[in-house]
């Protein structure tokens, strides 16, 4: 047998750009296909399924909120522009937003939960029990004795962890937390629910804890003797702490030597 000769260059290089050629016009024609199917009203946004916390909003709440903001069909909406959309609207922290062949989007919702309110009493916002400061109408607040908290900027988590810890202390003496701050030069000062405002001073929160519960052990005593209610207290000092009654003179308790020197 007389052996195939190979083809000539010229005619190789046709046959690879022939196929070339061949693949390109097949991949052009694969994306204007996908490019019409796309665009059908079969894939055009028609739900958003909403599940859980949702005791803020309802579904039509949500949907004026957030369909304005979404562009696009099944294919081409953007998952985190919808995410943003979604964690926009009031009390919601956070969102997963996920596509639901062929139509539709399915949205988990977590709400905050507000734990107390931060900044100044007449412009509070709310704190929810992750230490985070979100924006709300304090009006839709179902509990109507949150804390106010206050403090720097970005220093929310700090003092809902010191109001977290200093709160069962109190609660010995039958009193609650109304207002705890952290001043801009690192000072702690509280008010309780009865009107008694306390300085708490300085110092890493396991110093103020211990302070706070030398005060607590001691005061039903100190303060029955005179029949009268706390007015004010400074726990300031080194070995002791200075203490106002309603109608009584200040009485300083604890060694007179460390009582002159506040921290």
């Amino acid at each position: 047998m007389t052996p195939s000769l190979p083809a000539p260059m010229d005619v190789r290089l046709m046959n690879i750009v022939s196929l070339l050629l061949g693949l390109a016009f097949v991949g052009m024609l694969a994306v204007l296909g996908i490019g019409w199917l796309v665009q059908q009203n079969l894939f055009r946004l028609a739900a958003i399924k909403v599940r859980g916390d949702v005791s803020h909003n309802n579904a039509v709440t949500l949907r004026a909120n957030v369909l304005p903001r979404l562009n696009g069909n099944f294919f081409t909406v953007d998952l985190r522009g919808a995410q943003s959309a979604f964690e926009s609207v009031p009390w919601v922290r956070r969102a997963v937003v996920q596509r639901e062949f062929p139509n539709r989007l399915s949205v988990v919702l977590q709400e905050h939960k507000a734990i107390a309110y931060w900044g100044r009493e007449a412009d509070a916002q709310l704190v929810n029990t992750h230490g985070e400061v979100f924006e709300a109408n304090p009006g839709d607040v179902e509990s109507e004795d949150l804390p106010l908290l206050s403090g720097p900027d970005g220093q929310a988590a700090l003092v809902l962890d010191a109001y977290r810890r200093l709160s069962p202390v109190f609660e010995k003496i039958d009193a609650q937390i109304e207002l705890l701050e952290l001043t801009s030069r690192g000072s702690w000062r509280t008010r309780l629910d009865d009107g008694a405002t306390l300085e708490l001073g300085h110092g890493a929160m396991e110093e103020i804890e211990n302070r706070v519960a030398r005060f607590v052990a001691t005061l039903t005593q100190v303060a029955g003797k005179f029949g009268k209610p706390l007015e004010s207290a400074d726990l300031r000092y080194g070995n002791g702490y200075a203490i106002k009654l309603r109608g009584v003179t200040t009485t300083v308790l604890g060694d007179k030597a460390n009582a002159k020197e506040k921290r």
